[in-house]
């Protein structure tokens, strides 16, 4: 029997404001990636939070060690 993947998380932090790009400054997704997380599977989950982190470093909102 095979263990079923666990969904992985939303990055939503409760801070729901867009930028002028329509990217959520709170968790740095677009508001189509918000609105489609729910159908993703995992491995479109995992890029899209890849997406997040790049967004992220390019706002200066975290910052690389």
């Amino acid at each position: 029997m095979s263990e079923v993947e666990r969904p992985v998380s939303s990055p939503c932090v409760n801070i729901c404001a867009l930028d002028e790009q329509d990217i959520c400054t709170g968790c740095q997704r677009s508001v189509a990636e918000i609105s489609r997380w729910g159908r993703m599977d995992n491995d479109e989950r995992r890029q899209v939070l890849r997406l997040c982190h790049e967004r992220a470093l390019a706002s200066g909102m975290i910052v690389a060690l």
